[in-house]
């Protein structure tokens, strides 16, 4: 009986931690883009990187915002903003991916027009 209470006890101990987990970071990270379609390239980005868990770019704001809820335990905030880089966009101090931004339409390029 003393060894059922203490296994049980142990076991509750231990799907508490395990739910628990660690707790969602939010970061925000200027951006370099301008309209809807940049938007919606870089939020489909995020949405399928691992340990983002949401994504909202601010296209209306003056600075382009992106607002990023991800797990500490998977991605970091300096992947976060490469893998905006890799879709062709600065990410604060980090710049766009040469490849990647060659690959944007006209109107998402620095300079180009808002549709």
């Amino acid at each position: 009986m003393k060894k059922n209470i203490i296994l049980f006890v142990v076991l509750l101990v231990s799907v508490f931690t395990f739910a628990s987990g660690p707790k969602p970071q939010t970061v925000k990270i200027k951006t370099s883009a301008i309209c809807e379609m940049c938007k919606e390239r870089i939020e489909k980005k995020l949405a399928f990187t691992k340990g983002v868990t949401d994504v909202n770019l601010d296209v209306e704001s003056k600075d382009k915002v992106v607002t990023v809820m991800f797990n500490p335990k998977k991605i970091s905030i300096d992947k976060i903003k490469k893998a905006i880089a890799e879709v062709g966009y600065d990410a604060d101090e980090v710049t766009a991916d040469a490849v990647g931004y060659d690959k944007l339409p006209g109107c998402c390029k620095k300079g180009g027009k808002m549709e």
